[in-house]
């Protein structure tokens, strides 16, 4: 079993006066992901930068930790990242 890390920039977005998820983009690094989510909250309402550690195998997740969050997130976006 291998595990694999990926970093992730989320993005939001305002629909129908409602912070909703955007777009999705892969960074190569941690530090990457974090300056490009800074980068995008200047543009978008919102950005949050994510590092996923899944089973390369199966791609059965293992953890999703928030790297950072710049600019508007919804509230419970901690939450819905861990799964409660």
């Amino acid at each position: 079993m291998s595990m694999r890390t990926t970093f992730m920039v989320q993005t939001f977005e305002i629909h129908r006066k409602r912070l909703r998820p955007g777009n999705r983009d892969v960074a190569p690094t941690e530090s990457g992901a974090l300056k490009r989510a800074e980068a995008i909250a200047g543009r978008m309402p919102g950005a949050a930068a994510l590092r996923i550690v899944a089973d390369d195998e199966t791609g059965e997740l293992e953890s999703v930790a928030i790297l950072g969050q710049f600019g508007e997130v919804p509230e419970d976006f901690a939450e819905q990242v861990s799964g409660g």
